[in-house]
């Protein structure tokens, strides 16, 4: 008897979009009439309506803005998290003018799969909009690479201030630490206890959130922190040059 092979048909995508602004609503709306995968099934203006729109539609993918009415905030992320737990198989497509890494923090922090925050201002490319619904829909994840950029460099300022926070003597001994001297030689050097080493030594694992890691590796990281803060570390991968300040 011969196995027989089946074949999946792929089945347009079903999508609820939600914008509050009409001349963004209709753009987008008439952009995705034309995709072949994509079937519009609800259009809506507010939070509510999209709630509604999601029970009654059954949609596989959201695509809403961030901010819409009643109070203009954030009930478009507020639905995305709502969708977590009430229909955790529908993709959600954040439309957003914000590149400020929060949102998309916000969007992320139950995780990634079937999630995608999109700068408004790539709406007009369809390639780009069709991609992030198509990918959501698949369980995947999209965010654009201005939101990427943001969070970079928002960890680098967060690594620049964790240093900031710490006190003179902290940063004397991370001095001594970055020269791979021991406690006992640190105590020696800024005449105080060994014991009193290791307490400021604990302080720093702290304040750089170096922790439940063996010793050996966050007095490592400390290090290095500290040492790409005074630019000691080689620019280029084989410089074997330092600049000191």
């Amino acid at each position: 008897m011969r196995g027989v092979i089946c074949f999946r048909v792929a089945l347009p995508i079903r999508v609820v979009f939600a914008e509050d602004n009409y001349l963004v609503r209709e753009g987008v709306v008439r952009l995705l009439e034309g995709v072949e995968d994509v079937e519009l099934v609800a259009v809506c203006e507010d939070a509510p309506s999209l709630r509604a729109a999601v029970e009654d539609a059954s949609p596989d993918v959201v695509v809403t803005d961030i901010r819409m009415p009643p109070t203009g905030s954030d009930e478009g992320l507020r639905i995305a998290a709502e969708l977590r737990d009430s229909h955790p198989d529908v993709g959600v497509v954040v439309l957003s003018q914000f590149v400020d890494p929060p949102y998309a923090v916000a969007l992320l922090e139950r995780g990634a799969s079937g999630r995608a925050y999109v700068l408004k201002e790539r709406v007009r490319d369809l390639d780009q909009l069709v991609g992030a619904i198509r990918e959501v829909a698949g369980g995947g994840s999209v965010v654009d690479a201005k939101v990427v950029e943001a969070l970079v460099a928002a960890r680098s300022r967060d690594e620049a201030s964790q240093l900031a926070e710490l006190t003179p003597r902290e940063r004397q001994t991370l001095e001594e630490m970055a020269q791979g001297k021991s406690n006992a030689a640190i105590a020696q050097a800024l005449f105080i206890t060994e014991h009193s080493v290791e307490k400021v030594i604990h302080a720093i694992f702290l304040k750089l959130g170096l922790t439940w890691q063996p010793d050996i590796n966050r007095r490592v990281k400390a290090v290095l922190v500290y040492l790409s803060e005074e630019g000691l570390i080689p620019d280029r991968p084989g410089d074997s040059s330092t600049s000191q300040r």
